[in-house]
């Protein structure tokens, strides 16, 4: 057996993050987890209020994270910080999976882990990006992988040395820059794991969707009203 495996705590967990403008998603994310999915969650510090983090590491049997990981410290801002924060929970988990805290979980997600190959990114097309865009967009709401791929550490640098718009852009301009990259180091999941608020505007529905990913402003609404109810 792989001794390098033997040392992480986990054999597959999701991972999410958040900072203090974002926080407040949380209780909300952690409620709809909880209810499906018993896979233990990583949590990645971008930055919350201390009483957010005193919530976090609460060790309660309700509360699905079993371990933080303080990217405080590292230079990038917001959701930047994401793949770097990838990277280290590749270092405590075999499998791991990136989810937002923007996704409304309606079912288990750990079959996403069925879906993952070797030295690659599982990550669902951007269906309403690449029709408006006219190319093959994948969202980075989901970002499943095995071990640590090399394109993870080529997006991390990326990053650091040369940031777009936002951490999913970023990955967009190298995988555009060389267009045979995006059929070597991505896998499409099925969107079912990811689907989008958009899609949803256009019409595109399924009953056996996971996930909803609330983006944008209007999608952060929709969560206000959700946690109202």
């Amino acid at each position: 057996m792989d001794m390098v495996k033997l040392m992480k705590l986990f054999d597959k967990a999701f991972l999410t993050g958040c900072d203090e403008k974002t926080e407040w998603m949380l209780p909300w994310f952690l409620e709809n987890y909880s209810k499906w999915n018993n896979t233990p969650l990583i949590f990645a510090n971008f930055g919350v209020s201390k009483d957010c983090l005193k919530a976090i590491k609460d060790k309660s049997k309700n509360n699905p994270i079993k371990h933080v990981v303080d990217m405080t410290k590292h230079k990038e801002k917001g959701w930047f910080k994401k793949p770097k924060s990838m990277l280290d929970a590749s270092e405590l988990s075999e499998y791991t999976c990136w989810i937002d805290t923007d996704f409304e979980i309606l079912s288990d997600m750990s079959s996403v882990f069925n879906y993952v190959e070797e030295n690659r990114l599982g990550m669902v097309e951007d269906k309403p990006w690449s029709a408006r865009r006219g190319e093959v967009w994948h969202n980075s709401g989901i970002v499943a992988f095995k071990g640590t791929p090399l394109i993870l550490h080529q997006w991390v640098g990326l990053v650091r040395t040369q940031p777009s718009v936002g951490d999913q852009e970023t990955l967009h301009e190298m995988l555009k820059e060389h267009p045979l990259q995006r059929m070597i180091y991505i896998t499409s999941l099925p969107n079912e794991y990811n689907w989008l608020r958009i899609q949803l505007l256009d019409g595109q529905d399924s009953k056996k969707k996971k996930a909803i990913h609330w983006t944008g402003y209007k999608g952060k609404d929709k969560i206000r009203s959700l946690m109202s109810k």
